[in-house]
């Protein structure tokens, strides 16, 4: 889009739906001819709604999955995990400096900085090389202060209520 101001938008928070609202701005973006690079960090499960629908129905998006199916632990992340997020860093900086895409969405890559994965000086650099037209998203919980305050947009999802609590586990076409 001519003259678009690219924007550094973060969704953070002990909520949920940080990641749905970043899905649906690359629907919204799509909607619009924009085309949308989605990196999910720490996540590697190809069942995952999310990575079906884009490969399936939004043909102007890319999604890569940068990580393992099981959960890190965090102060002891495997080799794997390190080299996952490593992968992950390097594609965003390839993917964000070429310039060919309108939308950058990295997944979880808060959540990647706060378990030691990556640094987040990588982030900022990452935020630092974005070309003007391209707006970039980050998303997960324990958004660091200085990438808060390198956004140009802050929202954060708080919990106030949640079905698991009650034993509700976690469904399809809601957590995944």
């Amino acid at each position: 889009m001519e003259n678009k101001k690219g924007l550094v938008l973060v969704y953070t928070g002990n909520g949920k739906g940080k990641t749905t609202a970043a899905l649906g701005l690359a629907l919204r973006a799509v909607g619009h001819d924009e085309k949308v690079y989605i990196i999910q960090f720490m996540k590697g499960n190809e069942k995952y709604g999310e990575v079906q629908a884009v490969r399936k129905y939004l043909p102007n998006a890319e999604l890569v999955q940068k990580g393992l199916d099981k959960f890190v632990k965090k102060g002891k992340p495997l080799e794997e995990d390190l080299k996952l997020a490593k992968e992950g860093i390097d594609l965003a900086k390839d993917v964000i400096s070429s310039g060919e895409y309108d939308l950058v969405i990295l997944d979880e890559i808060n959540v990647a900085v706060d378990y030691g994965l990556i640094k987040e000086e990588d982030v900022l650099d990452l935020i630092s090389i974005k070309p003007e037209h391209v707006t970039l998203v980050l998303t997960g919980r324990y958004a660091p202060e200085k990438i808060l305050e390198a956004a140009d947009m802050v929202s954060e999802v708080r919990e106030i209520k949640h079905h698991y609590k009650q034993g509700i586990k976690a469904q399809p076409g809601i957590e995944y």
